[in-house]
């Protein structure tokens, strides 16, 4: 960044512990609602049938109310609140409302007639006839709360509208207590369409959760679509690329499912919950980071500041790095005992377990690349391009397939896990190596300088929680005393082997939560107000 331009770092840091709590708090809910169903289901034929019965609904929703319209919606809103007052920008939320539901309802409905013959041919093909036709019964009600989750998400984007983050944050906390309520209560008589039921519970909560605010700030809705207003028509053209993106991405996991329901029962549920597990440090290392620094990129961007926009994607990067690289080792070290504290009770047994930690290790060596995407993605939308990633992406998509078929024979659902972590690696490498050219650099010398330092620490950290986990296992330690003891042992190891090291990046991240770096906010603070 330039001497004139000083970072926001500090913000970019303390916002981001802000925003990383309410996903913390979000995942502590969505691993108790996992414990609770691992210990009455264990994995296999009916939770594979579950979990996959999710794809489709999951498509839906990304495409038609998920993270593309907040990221079109949000701006124009903010416009229209602006320029036109808040009866224009209600007009404006009642109209994409309208037509969100009704996008919705008359793809669910279709989804719904024709779930026989889409868990069939697309979904899982590789499931017995009972299983299929469990997957479709289960699908048709899970799509009911994919009517209220685009309700939700638009009413949450106006929140944001109005720099209210309190009670959208909450929503994510508050959904997996209706899958709860259904397994504690319904899945006993029901099986998992009990667990379908409370997951639309889950949603009228997710949901529910926003109305005081909503009404605190003069909620009004009026039904119309006014599909000809300027401000509807540009937010669908905004949507355009990113749904296309995130489309891409969801077609690529569900493609992932197709494939494991060709194999062993229980596949499809592993690679759930080893994917869970991954994305705990990623939503709270990378999504975090990325949802602060946005702004800040997007800002540099408007200004042309080409150098404060690699020094804050550098900056952030290694930030990133110097949190998931010890953590993707944590993961693959720690992830079997782990999984053991969480879930070997009732009917998960040590084979799931292990099931589970195949999944998990492999898609652990991905956990960087998610993360680092994160950042790398948004700071082509912060110049608003959004067609790059969308080309990328599609790339990845079409290499992660092809790695998983050749994977899947010798690997088993494992295969399908290593192929996700290798194409989305290769797509952050790739739009980085994009940026290079477009910016005249990211600051790449210096990130792979601190890569290797952060690699050596990471690499006597867990020389450290190998050495204690072996020595604890011989002992016949049970799962929390390894797990507790490798998580100190390893954070212990790893910050001195970093500051040896002279991994800066570790002092810095402490040094601006406390408030202690004076550099001026380019971000403004995370709230409730107004």
């Amino acid at each position: 960044m330039s001497r004139s331009e000083p970072t926001s770092w500090r913000h970019i840091v303390r916002n981001t512990f802000v925003v990383g709590g309410s996903f913390g708090l979000a995942a502590l809910m969505g691993l108790l609602r996992n414990i609770i169903i691992a210990r009455q289901f264990g994995i296999g034929a009916e939770l594979d049938a579950y979990y996959a019965a999710f794809k489709l609904p999951d498509l839906l929703f990304t495409v038609v109310a998920g993270g593309a319209l907040a990221t079109a919606f949000i701006p124009v809103f903010a416009q229209v609140l602006t320029t036109h007052g808040r009866p224009m920008a209600w007009r404006l939320a009642s109209s994409i409302t309208n037509l969100v539901l009704l996008v919705v309802s008359l793809f669910a409905g279709l989804a719904a007639l024709f779930a026989p013959w889409l868990v069939s041919t697309l979904i899982a093909p590789g499931f017995d006839l009972p299983q299929q036709r469990a997957t479709a019964e289960v699908m048709r009600v899970v799509l009911l709360s994919t009517l209220v989750f685009g309700i939700s998400s638009v009413q949450g984007a106006v929140l944001h509208g109005f720099k209210h983050f309190l009670l959208p944050a909450l929503a994510p906390v508050l959904y997996p207590v209706g899958i709860i309520a259904g397994a504690l209560w319904l899945a006993p008589t029901w099986g998992v369409r009990g667990l379908a039921i409370g997951a639309v519970a889950g949603a009228a909560l997710h949901l529910a959760v926003k109305i005081p605010g909503l009404v605190y700030y003069g909620f009004e809705w009026r039904p119309i679509l006014a599909v000809n207003s300027p401000s509807v028509r540009r937010v669908a053209v905004l949507m355009g690329p990113r749904i296309l993106d995130l489309g891409v991405f969801h077609l690529t996991l569900l493609a992932t499912t197709n494939l494991a329901s060709r194999l062993n029962a229980g596949s499809v549920s592993a690679l759930e919950w080893g994917w869970d597990a991954m994305q705990i440090p990623e939503t709270l290392i990378g999504t975090a980071f990325g949802l602060v620094a946005f702004p800040t990129l997007a800002d540099l961007a408007a200004r042309k500041d080409m150098a404060g926009l690699r020094h804050t994607l550098g900056e952030t990067l290694r930030a990133v790095l110097a949190l998931t690289i010890p953590a993707a080792a944590g993961l693959i070290l720690l992830g079997r005992p782990l999984l053991t504290l969480l879930y070997q009770r009732g009917a998960f047994d040590a084979a799931a377990t292990e099931a589970v930690f195949v999944a998990l290790r492999f898609f652990a060596l991905g956990l960087v690349g998610h993360a680092c995407l994160e950042l790398a993605a948004r700071a082509f939308f912060a110049q608003q391009d959004t067609v790059t990633p969308l080309l990328v992406a599609t790339g990845s998509g079409i290499v992660n397939i092809g790695l998983a078929l050749l994977m899947m024979g010798p690997l088993g659902h494992g295969g399908l896990a290593l192929a996700n972590s290798l194409a989305v690696s290769a797509e952050v490498l790739v739009l980085l190596f994009i940026l290079r050219r477009r910016w005249g650099g990211v600051e790449g010398k210096e990130t792979l300088r601190v890569g290797w330092r952060i690699l050596l620490a990471t690499l006597v950290m867990a020389l450290a929680v190998g050495g204690l986990v072996g020595v604890g296992q011989r002992a016949g330690l049970g799962a929390l005393w390894l797990v507790a003891g490798g998580g100190m042992v390893g954070a212990v190891f790893y910050l001195a082997a970093g500051l040896l090291l002279n991994v800066r990046v570790l002092l810095r991240l402490p040094a601006a939560l406390l408030g202690r770096d004076k550099t001026p906010a380019l971000l403004p603070q995370i709230g409730t107000g107004d």
